[in-house]
């Protein structure tokens, strides 16, 4: 019998090594090699897959089937898919622990169910009953949804061939192994090969799967690189654990747009839908206005979206003053106090300065520029700015405000919230007519705050 060799793979990123290593050279990370045992292929072992038993074929005779795509009847989840889960795509959904991954799959299942589709639940972390008693409280009944608490990928196969089902959907891939790899679930090998094996279940029988995936300290979805290149879509579930909402965020989508969004919001009877999340991230806010906040309107994907941005500035006693942004890039900020000094003379050399989004959402475009340059200067100036104004524009080193995408919608997002005005880039061209909202196109920075100051705050 020949010796069986191992190998080292680092559980971070998937690089392998003869020895074990404390530190990772491909990624530096430390204590992450696990020991695996190879397991070359036979000789005579013949590759089987999707690609075997497809022909190549012309762009022109492809058929198309009509029905390409499920809807789910949820459609913040439509939206972030696309329009729908695509059929014989493989979905990775990722998120924090108690996010609500399962709960959101578990609606999902039984609105499919009410289109008659047959969805086949496999719980590789929690027992039959458990997923019952999740499945009342979120009012779920269904004779074709079918659970199945199974930790092997053999016998998974086995009842996906047998049940023919619309949807699978694998809660949690970290959990899931294979006897073909004699390492333990959630290494690195097992995990992609799982994925691979799913991958080619999903395109040779044409049917959805969706695969949850956690996700490590730092944020990242715990595994291989790889996995996130071999399935199609790759979705971030996020949220505060100190706000009821949740965001669900498409980072990658091959048939839909990247960074879209759809918003929900957590409650007893599980997620329901935010239709107008603006009114939810400004249902708090002040029209008797403080200095140091502001309106904008920032875009996620192809959703606008209005968020209120406060800044706080106040002298300090220490040679090193305190820059703190929550919800916003800290260098972005960073950024725009240098050009507040420099171009309109705000000195803030001895002054801590705190910017934060309200509503816990991470706002990263720098469409919110103008917005953040004007709650400092309100705040700094001991002023308020106008509650019924609305703000848009990208600050440049030289304090001129730069051109931002998606105006119009954005502009008919404040519109519909009530605002009355909005300033703009002057670069921005805006074709729309719009009645009852005042455009206010600026060209330089201190001009969005001459427009904008209404009063004192003595």
């Amino acid at each position: 019998m020949a010796k069986l060799k191992s190998k080292y793979v680092c559980q971070n990123c998937g690089y392998e090594t003869a020895g074990y290593l404390g530190k990772c050279p491909e990624c530096g990370s430390w204590a992450s090699f696990v020991e695996e045992i190879n397991t070359p292929a036979k000789k005579d072992e013949v590759f089987s897959g999707v690609l075997e038993t497809l022909p190549p074929m012309k762009l022109n005779e492809i058929e198309m089937n009509s029905e390409i795509r499920m809807s789910t009847n949820i459609s913040e989840f439509d939206r972030v898919l696309g329009g729908g889960i695509v059929l014989g795509s493989l979905v990775l959904i990722a998120g924090d622990p108690g996010i609500g991954k399962s709960t959101i799959l578990l609606q999902t299942s039984g609105e499919l169910c009410k289109n008659n589709k047959k969805v086949f639940y496999v719980s590789a972390e929690e027992s039959a009953s458990q997923i019952k008693l999740r499945a009342e409280r979120l009012g779920v009944k269904s004779d074709s949804l079918y659970i199945y608490p199974q930790t092997n990928l053999e016998l998974i196969k086995k009842h996906i061939e047998d049940l023919k089902p619309d949807l699978v959907i694998i809660d949690s891939i970290q959990a899931v192994y294979t006897s073909q790899i004699q390492s333990s679930a959630g290494s690195v090998s097992q995990i992609r090969e799982c994925t691979n094996s799913l991958m080619q279940i999903a395109k040779s029988q044409n049917v959805s799967i969706i695969v949850i995936g956690h996700v490590t300290k730092e944020g990242n979805i715990a595994g291989p690189k790889v996995l996130e290149h071999m399935v199609d879509t790759v979705i971030q579930f996020e949220g505060d654990k100190y706000k009821t909402y949740r965001i669900l965020r498409s980072i990658k989508n091959r048939f839909g747009n990247t960074s879209e969004v759809g918003i929900f919001e957590m409650n007893s009877n599980g997620l329901s839908e935010v239709i107008n999340p603006s009114e939810l991230f400004l249902k708090e806010y002040n029209q008797t206005q403080t200095p140091g906040s502001t309106i904008i309107v920032t875009s996620e994907g192809t959703r606008p979206l209005l968020v209120e941005i406060q800044a706080l500035v106040g002298t300090t006693p220490y040679p090193a003053p305190r820059r703190v942004a929550n919800g916003v890039d800290t260098g972005r900020v960073l950024q725009i106090l240098a050009v507040l000094e420099k171009r309109i003379g705000l000195n803030l050399s001895k002054q801590d300065v705190y910017v934060n989004v309200i509503g816990g959402i991470d706002v990263n475009e720098p469409a919110a520029d103008l917005g953040i340059a004007l709650a400092i200067v309100t705040c700094v100036r001991d002023v308020v700015f106008d509650s019924h104004t609305a703000i848009i524009g990208e600050i440049g080193l030289s304090g001129e405000i730069r051109a931002v995408n998606h105006i119009e919608k954005r502009i008919n997002e404040a519109q519909k919230l009530g605002f009355k005005k909005i300033i703009i880039p002057e670069a921005n061209d805006v074709q729309e007519e719009f009645k009852d909202i005042k455009i206010i196109k600026v060209k330089k920075i201190i001009e969005a705050i001459n427009r904008g100051i209404i009063k004192c705050n003595n």
